[in-house]
């Protein structure tokens, strides 16, 4: 069984930061590309980051020089590290791998807030 366990979120003040984790098992993960995906109350799914096996990184324009996604491939484990946050980044955040197939993990809330 495949599973993307997602950790780090929580609540933080506006312009502060956030590191996010997520630890995949049962995949070749040097082998997936990998993602962190999004979803606000009342919105859709939105792309924030992705990595390639290669390490080749592609954001959303919402988070552009605010977030940077990386990933250990000794430690099955890809980061999304999150600086200058906005109330507009509250949302859950969702840990993506895809390789032969495409896998979610169960999201790890993230609240910006004074």
């Amino acid at each position: 069984q495949v599973q993307l366990v997602e950790s780090g979120g929580g609540l933080v003040q506006p312009g502060g930061s956030l590191r996010l984790s997520c630890a995949a098992s049962g995949i070749i993960f040097r082998l997936a590309t990998m993602g962190w995906y999004r979803q606000a109350p009342g919105k859709q799914r939105e792309l924030v980051a992705t990595i390639s096996s290669s390490g080749s990184a592609n954001y959303a324009d919402s988070v552009k020089g605010r977030f940077t996604i990386s990933r250990d491939n000794a430690e099955n484990t890809v980061y999304l590290q999150m600086n200058s946050l906005k109330p507009e980044d509250t949302a859950v955040y969702y840990c993506n791998g895809r390789w032969v197939y495409s896998y979610w993990g169960q999201g790890t809330q993230v609240t910006v807030s004074s």
